[in-house]
């Protein structure tokens, strides 16, 4: 093949979050000007920060912004780069947005139009690969898409089936199906799934392979004739067909095996004529058979875990591809070093069967140490938009072993600290230590055979991490309020001449801890059930270390501005979050602030119900609203009888913390006496 060389100097990340700070940061080190773009959502999102350029393309919707060819293209010919990077996801696999950057005379890093087409397309693909020699999973993938063609196909192949959207990905338009009789509504439903997300209902079936691992070969080619696989990696442990946790090796892998695989995946890549990086996709039954499922013309999310055992960068050799040099090795220069496996950090609700989060990113701290790695694209003080895909970080560890490689990402993921929006962190725990994935025995029907509903629920507060949430509360309360006083000797905190007072903080409706200070630093937490001695440690900004009845704890936490203050804490304690509010100290201040007839929100949540009209008549005590927060329905009540003369919030809304829901004009002989 002739050398074919593309001279550019900066390069324009076509994608947002981690994945385009990861890039930025690789191009960087290359010499490489970077510009990033972004939506009116990500106008100071890090990715933005972090480039050296940026330029907006529009309102935050994807189809105005990210997913606008016009304006991508807009960007670069207005900031002069001459490359595109396209990340995953979003323009990274459509073919006419790469020919739209050859046209404009851009460098598309990544493989040509017409390999990104024909491998988009699930049933022309299966065809090639078939063509190829590629083994590939029984099924129908013919041009007639008649029901009926459709029936009858499936039952020749044999039951269970999977049908597919043929131009799709992520699990959308994808049914299993058992039995004959449940046939016929898949197909309508992943037909109509196909049409409205890939603009085509087409659809191929597959013979369903049972339990199945999802083994994928990393494969790279050059313009000179060279390609070469990178290894393999696991990515079994999915929900809803999205992966979760990622590990190269596979744990089952033999050498044999892996040479099969790498060999098949060369054979697919040189028979489409593959320039890039791109990840053929197989499935492994027990048995050892492979069967090729689909290729991802992209870089992977994934790609941390073979940079790790190999020691490459997949972004470099990306760019040095497009850029047209050669790899600069061959296969036999491959090799394999440890055991790497990545945690997908998702913003999303695990107990509400795994529902994207949106929210504010209140404190972010990613964890350090060696072997581990963080690829993220948030920062405190940023917010969780419900335009993009749920992904905030990734973890990733490195270990000599696939269990030192366990372990260490386990602990990394409880030295993380991400408060404010609902995260799976402590899922990711709970995965990683399941007995079944510790063994390397996880299958893609893992999640579902290892976990029930019980096992997802929401973690309640249990009397320990009570204790926990009110001493750090009282103790960081103390703490500023002493840089306020004159001349306070540390010798005097939680001294008494009498009986020691004793402060009640109150979680959850139904509970009270009554929090005893005694000597400095230590506290006697009396509960219903009994008391807990707590002892703290070391206190900082945002972690310090407990003890509890003997027992040594390190608890990230942060205090949220709020009003009141020192009134919401938000804690992790052995990886478990939890988002506290004292209702004690909330809901007197809503009556203090009350006192002049003002009813105010005393926390962000949801206005469930108003119960009074303006110009009603209402009665010291009497219930005026619900508001919804914490997942649980807080009453407000009247400070004293009176006359309501304003409603500002109607039922159905989002309110923040202190905002006005109404006024009443309290009768004038009770002024001052509530």
């Amino acid at each position: 093949m002739t050398s074919q060389f593309h001279n550019f100097s900066s390069i324009l990340i076509a994608n947002r979050g981690e994945i385009a700070c990861r890039v930025i940061r690789t191009a960087k080190s290359l010499g490489l000007k970077t510009v990033a773009v972004y939506s009116d959502a990500d106008a100071g999102a890090p990715h933005v920060q972090l480039a050296d350029d940026s330029y907006r393309i529009g309102p935050a919707p994807v189809g105005e912004s990210y997913l606008s060819i016009d304006k991508i293209i807009e960007a670069c010919r207005e900031t002069g780069a001459g490359a595109v990077h396209p990340g995953y996801g979003f323009l990274s696999e459509n073919a006419a947005f790469a020919r739209a950057c050859a046209e404009a005379r851009l460098v598309f890093i990544g493989p040509s139009p017409d390999a990104i087409d024909l491998m988009g397309d699930k049933a022309k693909a299966k065809r090639r690969m078939i063509d190829a020699g590629v083994p590939c999973v029984p099924g129908y993938q013919g041009e007639d898409q008649s029901d009926d063609a459709l029936l009858k196909e499936a039952g020749a192949i044999g039951f269970p089936i999977m049908v597919k959207a043929a131009a799709g990905g992520g699990g959308r338009g994808m049914r299993l199906v058992e039995d004959k009789g449940a046939l016929a509504a898949a197909i309508a439903t992943a037909r109509s799934e196909a049409e409205g997300a890939f603009g085509s209902g087409d659809l191929i079936l597959e013979k369903a392979i049972v339990e199945p691992r999802h083994v994928e070969i990393q494969v790279f080619a050059d313009r000179h004739g060279n390609t070469i696989h990178l290894g393999e990696r696991d990515c079994s442990v999915q929900r809803r067909h999205q992966k979760v946790l990622e590990e190269a090796p596979c744990p089952v892998m033999t050498p044999a095996l892996r040479k099969e695989m790498g060999e098949a995946a060369v054979k697919a890549a040189r028979d489409i004529n593959y320039i890039g990086a791109g990840t053929v996709e197989f499935l492994l039954d027990k048995s050892g058979a492979f069967y090729f499922l689909e290729m991802n013309t992209r870089l992977q999310v994934e790609h941390p875990v073979t940079e790790m055992v190999t020691g490459l960068d997949l972004v470099a050799l990306q760019i040095r591809v497009a850029q047209g040099e050669a790899l600069g090795l061959s296969q036999d220069d491959v090799a394999l070093g440890g055991h790497a496996i990545e945690a997908r950090l998702y913003a999303e609700d695990v107990a509400n069967e795994f529902l994207p989060a949106a929210g504010p990113i209140d404190y972010w701290r990613p964890t350090g140490g060696a072997g581990v790695r963080v690829d993220a694209g948030i920062a405190t003080g940023g917010e969780v938009s419900p335009f993009y895909d749920p992904m905030l970080a990734k973890v990733i560890a490195h270990g000599a072993t696939r269990e030192e490689a366990r372990r260490k990402l386990t602990a990394a993921l409880r030295e993380t600290a991400l408060f404010g929006v609902t995260t799976n962190k402590r899922f990711l725990i709970d995965a990683l230590d399941h007995p079944t994935f510790v063994r390397g025995e996880a299958t893609t029907a893992f999640i579902a055979d290892a976990f029930g509903e019980d096992d997802l629920a929401d973690k309640s507060l249990t009397t320990m991490e009570a204790a926990v949430a009110s001493s750090l509360l009282f103790a960081t309360a103390r703490a500023a309020h002493s840089l306020n006083a004159i001349a306070l000797s540390p010798a005097l905190f939680n001294w008494s001449s009498a009986t020691p007072p004793v402060t009640p903080y109150r979680f959850t409706p139904d509970s009270i801890i009554g929090l005893e200070p005694k000597e400095s630093g230590a506290y006697r937490a009396n509960t219903e059930t009994g008391a807990l001695d707590v002892t703290i440690e070391a206190l900082e900004s945002h972690q310090a270390t407990l003890t509890i009845d003997g027992e040594t704890k390190t608890v990230l936490f942060n205090i949220p501005d709020t009003a009141p203050p020192f009134a919401r804490i938000q804690f992790s304690v052995d990886g478990a979050d939890f988002d506290v509010v004292n209702l004690n100290a909330v809901f007197a201040s809503a009556a203090d602030a009350a006192g002049a007839g003002a009813i105010k929100a005393p926390m962000h949540g949801l206005l469930v119900d108003v119960f009074a009209a303006e110009g009603d008549r209402v009665a010291k005590g009497q219930r005026l609203a619900v508001l919804e927060a914490m997942k649980m329905q807080h009453e407000l009540t009247a400070p004293g009888a009176g006359v309501v003369t304003r409603l500002a919030a109607e039922p159905g809304a989002q309110v923040a913390a202190d905002a006005l829901l109404m006024e009443i004009t309290i009768d004038e002989d009770q002024e001052g006496s509530s």
